[in-house]
């Protein structure tokens, strides 16, 4: 091992410092515990940084001229990959299975440990063709067979992960491993009513990509017919078909609002962390990293009644499958919000803290 320390290379993320999604989120902040006997290689996508780092909390950045996301990612990881080899990595560990395509070779040719996060079944996503969906379909079964460790970040993904292969798994080890969220932080800022004038009152917030299983459609019908509740929607309404024509709809309600991204955090958290309600609508993937930050944030959550999110919040909040379930919610069960917002507090600092989730992965160096 170079230098006496344990190399491991992080394959699949956009790359750090995070700008994207959950992934990144996940290793920016595993950087923050990085065990002393351990050397980070983070691979990153090289048109999202104008300032190339060569280091980066401790960890090296390896910078490639491949998109981490869509069909790009294959190689993108494949790359990474025989980079990985090549340098004698110790471990690789890789987060979703876009490159697990090539795991057959990949396992030929590197002698180190393979432990692959497979994300949330991303091939059971509505926004996939079926093509698409295949390969995701075959990459997650490569990524099972040849992997040494698969980590699934929701119980719902690793029971899926012993019955749907249950012969394959039979000798490796699956991980239990969620993801953080004590990074995001009540933020006041009195300056921010002037931008948003409407957040001066009580109102409920979704932030999220606006996909069909996210049951953007449903939350926004339910509040069509709560007109004296304010909705706020943070998310990427221009992607889509399906979002443009939502946002089309609904832009004349006085009481929602369809916001376009917003990457600047402090900004995103303060309009989160002074929300009164939070709605989660995502009915597909495992832990997702909007609901656990909202539980760190303590806020109350109507979440979408699916075996994700019940496990996520351990059957604590209130649940919804129609927006007629949503609709009655928000008129009936107001009372309940404060010991829900209690119960989701207590789970985000016991569960889901960044030196917790760290700490997890850590353990796995080393097994």
């Amino acid at each position: 091992m170079l230098n006496n320390k344990k190399q491991i290379y992080i394959i699949g993320t956009v790359g750090v410092p995070a700008c994207y999604g959950g992934f990144e989120s996940l290793v920016e902040n595993m950087l923050d515990f990085t065990p002393a006997d351990v050397q980070y290689t983070v691979f990153c996508t090289a048109k999202k940084y104008e300032t190339k780092l060569e280091t980066y909390k401790n960890a090296r950045l390896i910078y490639l001229d491949r998109d981490a996301n869509g069909k790009d990612s294959i190689l993108y990881d494949y790359e990474s990959m025989k980079i990985a080899i090549k340098n004698n990595a110790d471990i690789m560990l890789i987060l979703g299975v876009s490159g697990c395509i090539f795991l057959p070779e990949i396992r030929r040719k590197f002698k180190g440990k393979i432990i692959t996060n497979i994300d949330g079944l991303e091939w059971k996503r509505d926004k996939w063709n079926p093509l698409a969906k295949w390969l995701l379909h075959y990459s997650e079964k490569q990524a099972v067979k040849y992997s040494d460790v698969v980590i699934g970040d929701n119980k719902g993904i690793t029971d899926y992960i012993y019955s749907a292969y249950s012969k394959t798994v039979a000798k490796k080890r699956v991980e239990l491993i969620a993801y953080g969220g004590n990074h995001a932080e009540k933020i006041t800022d009195d300056s921010l009513y002037e931008k948003y004038p409407y957040m001066k009152e009580p109102y409920a917030v979704t932030v999220c990509r606006i996909e069909p299983e996210n049951n953007i459609h449903l939350i926004l019908e339910a509040f069509e017919g709560l007109a004296e509740k304010q909705l706020v929607i943070v998310g990427n309404w221009k992607n889509s078909q399906y979002g443009t024509e939502l946002k089309e709809k609904y832009l004349k309600c006085e009481n929602i609002h369809l916001l376009d991204p917003i990457y600047e955090s402090h900004e995103i958290n303060w309009i989160r962390s002074n929300a009164s309600l939070y709605i989660h609508g995502h009915s597909a993937g495992g832990t997702n990293p909007s609901l656990v930050e909202a539980m760190n944030l303590s806020l109350p959550i109507l979440a979408f009644d699916c075996v994700y999110n019940r496990a996520t919040t351990q059957d604590q909040c209130l649940y919804w499958r129609t927006a007629e379930e949503l609709e009655e919610l928000i008129k009936t069960k107001s009372s309940e919000y404060s010991l829900i917002s209690a119960k989701m507090k207590e789970l985000g600092k016991t569960e889901y803290s960044w030196e917790n989730i760290a700490r997890k992965y850590n353990e796995l160096w080393n097994k």
